[in-house]
Formats: structure tokens, C-alpha cells, sequence
């Protein structure tokens, strides 16, 4: 819930900084959804690096995948790389299809822990569905903003 709380929250501050004419950039919700997304992925990206998230990122990976903390280290600079190729200009655009790739690419990690004797605690899939598709959809504004 922390990546959905950090997305809507630095949405709106930035929203609001907009409006307020602090900066002219952010009275955009594309502009400020770009903030929003780039804080969000920072934050996952932490989780790539930092025990206990670490291992419980790791004991996600389907066992089908080889190597799974190298795989779990690699995303975590791809999600690093994505934000900041969001708040590059030349960039954001290519860099929000990357990450909403990047989400659907990642997404059976969340099946695979949801599955039987497994099961996500903090989290069950149909919710965490749900927040993916909200996430990607935040892409996909960036994108076309």
C-alpha cells in the first residue's frame, strides 16, 4: 500500500504546488502523475536493496526463474532507472512505457506468491491486481499527457 500512498500523495503536493504558480510545470496532472510515479518507483526500488524486503522479494520469484536475487537486483535498477527517466524530459515518455512493461513483466511474481501454501498476507491478488492496473494506468497518462 506504501507505493499507492507515495503515488497519490506526491501527486497531489505537486498538484497543489502547481496551482499555487510555485512552479508553472506542475499545474499539469501529467506533469505532477510524473513526480507521483518517479517518488512511487523510487520507493520500490528501496525494497530491491534493503533486508527484510529484500528476501521477501526474492522468496516471490516463480522457482521456474534461475537466479532469483540477481533477478530481484536487476529490477530493482530498472525501477531506479524508470524514475529517473521520468523526470528527464526527453525521456519520460519511453521510460513510463518502460516501467508499465516493466509491471506486466513482473506481475506473475504476484501470482506465484499468491499461489497455494504461499499466499500474500499483507496483500491478496485481486487487490494487488487492482493497484497494478492503477499504477500501469498512471503510465499510460504520462504517456499521452
Amino acid at each position: 500500500m506504501a507505493p499507492l500512498i507515495a503515488l497519490v500523495a506526491v501527486t497531489a503536493l505537486a498538484r497543489l504546488v502547481g496551482r499555487l504558480g510555485a512552479f508553472d510545470w506542475l499545474d499539469s496532472w501529467p506533469h505532477a502523475v510524473q513526480l507521483g510515479l518517479a517518488a512511487m518507483f523510487v520507493l520500490t526500488t528501496i525494497a530491491h536493496f534493503v533486508q527484510p524486503l529484500r528476501k521477501e522479494l526474492i522468496a516471490m520469484v516463480p522457482p521456474r526463474i534461475p537466479n532469483a536475487p540477481a533477478v530481484v537486483t536487476v529490477t530493482g535498477v530498472l525501477e531506479l532507472a524508470g524514475a529517473i527517466g521520468l523526470l528527464i524530459p526527453v525521456t519520460t515518455r519511453l521510460a513510463a512505457a518502460c516501467l508499465a512493461v516493466l509491471m506486466v513483466v513482473m506481475f506473475p511474481a504476484n501470482m506465484y506468491e499468491a499461489g497455494p501454501g504461499r499466499g500474500i498476507k499483507t496483500m491478496p491478488l485481486p487487490l494487488r491486481a487492482v493497484l497494478q492496473v492503477v499504477f500501469i494506468g498512471a503510465c499510460v497518462f504520462v504517456i499521452l499527457g
